[in-house]
């Protein structure tokens, strides 16, 4: 493994061969090419299903090998898929030392807080591991109505359910509540388990500009007279670009045409508002405002899961859903934990806090650096834009090396030419690790950006 400044004039030469297709190119894994097999006589070839030369397979193979590739000519570790020992919070321990860490989302260290981890034990010392079942027979326990309850106080609505994955519970509420006739209209932006369920439930799915009232207007001007029931959703804070749902507007816009409104609070509930109790409260809004409140629960929140808050006749029939229903109960030990983290919301305050101070800090350093921040808000998700998929993974790679851990998010949870590094920062960072971060970023983007600069990215 090259790991000295003085070999970085060395990796950076590999580096650009690679990104100009020159060098050691045939490292690089050939694209798929499937060979149809024949008959024993061979006269006739066999038709078999597969899906080795499918176009998602293939797309994604080559993504992967060209990033070993870069890996493998520079003798630079491999961000993906980093095996971890302990807690995932500012600092973790690697394979073979210590990492800042920034890319985890555990916003407010409430996965490891000695009150969450507690409350885990003693339910899976009461319930044991697993719900066993579903909640209508046999999986039901206390737990799961006294988490619903405080969610629902939260967003200042009748009920809330919990399900066992925030994809889940995206896509579930979609497929159940729209058909065929119906339609989703989306922020440009909105994360996939919303187009998933909108799909899955046979709507139409339309989008309009991003964080763009006046887009949003446009859209429903056109089209809304051609559906029966039309839902507009929104995230809270989006997860790849950090900047907030402009929910006020948006929601104004979608009552003008008699248009029902979801929210997807996933990186905004324990982030947003004074109290961290998401976006409702950072703009004031009553609980009505809003007809659908989605929630994730393994973010700032320390657990697993997902959550729907809404009026009582949404939640009563909700718990019919097949996403609810036809699936085993939520994890106790899940439930426990999210339980306790809204627990120790409510009694530190400081920890949300101590959260928007060291996001201040942060992303005040990157940008006195130059360093380009996309349309980020200033919030705890802080992307730096490196576009190109190798400058990308090739900077991720460099930070690593130097005792700092950020993903690099490239296709398909970006647009190309939209890659980047993605930071989340939590209040259990210190200000030296952010500062010294800061420093590091900037030096190596410096550098990721030097590489092939004559090839178009």
């Amino acid at each position: 493994m090259i790991g000295t400044r003085s070999d970085e004039a060395a990796m950076r030469e590999m580096a650009s061969k690679l990104l100009a297709g020159g060098g050691n190119g045939d490292q690089l894994a050939p694209p798929l090419r499937p060979v149809a097999p024949t008959s024993a006589t061979g006269a006739k070839p066999i038709v078999r299903q597969k899906f080795s030369d499918h176009p998602g397979v293939v797309s994604a193979c080559e993504l992967n090998a060209r990033r070993r590739a870069i890996w493998e000519l520079t003798g630079m570790p491999s961000p993906l898929y980093l095996e971890r020992k302990g807690y995932n919070t500012a600092v973790i321990e690697g394979p073979d030392r210590e990492l800042t860490n920034f890319a985890g989302y555990n916003y407010l260290g409430l996965a490891h807080h000695p009150k969450v981890v507690r409350a885990v034990q003693d339910a899976v010392a009461q319930y044991g591991a697993s719900a066993s079942n579903s909640r209508i027979t046999s999986g039901e326990t206390a737990l799961y109505p006294r988490l619903e309850r405080r969610l629902a106080q939260i967003y200042d609505v009748d009920a809330a359910i919990i399900a066992t994955s925030g994809f889940l519970t995206n896509a579930g509420v979609l497929g159940y509540l729209l058909g065929e006739g119906d339609a989703a209209v989306c922020d440009s932006l909105i994360h996939a388990s919303v187009v998933a369920g909108a799909r899955w439930a046979g709507a139409r799915v339309m989008t309009f500009r991003h964080n763009d009232p006046d887009s949003l207007r446009a859209v429903l001007r056109a089209s809304r007279d051609r559906f029966k029931r039309v839902l507009v959703v929104i995230e809270g804070l989006y997860s790849m670009d950090g900047d907030i749902g402009p929910l006020p507007q948006v929601a104004a816009v979608a009552r003008e045409f008699d248009c029902g409104v979801m929210v997807d609070e996933a990186h905004s509930i324990g982030v947003l508002g004074a109290h961290g109790h998401g976006v409702r409260e950072h703009f004031g809004l009553p609980g009505d405002a809003v007809d659908i409140w989605m929630g994730s629960l393994s973010k700032a929140l320390g657990s697993c899961g997902g959550f729907i808050a809404g009026n009582a006749n949404l939640i009563e029939a909700l718990s019919t859903a097949p996403a609810m229903l036809l699936t085993v109960g939520f994890p106790p030990t899940a439930a426990a934990a999210a339980l306790t983290a809204l627990e120790v919301l409510d009694s530190e305050p400081e920890r949300v806090q101590r959260l928007w101070r060291n996001t201040k800090l942060f992303t005040s350093a990157l940008r006195d650096r130059d360093i380009d921040l996309g349309i980020s808000q200033n919030t705890p998700i802080c992307p730096v834009l490196i576009p190109s998929v190798a400058r990308v993974v090739f900077a991720s790679a460099l930070l690593l090396q130097r005792g700092i851990y950020v993903g690099p998010v490239t296709a398909p949870a970006v647009q190309p030419g939209q890659e980047r590094l993605r930071f989340f920062i939590t209040s259990e960072h210190t200000d030296e690790q952010l500062t010294a971060t800061a420093d590091a970023v900037a030096e190596v983007v410096q550098i990721a950006n030097q590489l092939d600069s004559s090839i178009p990215v």
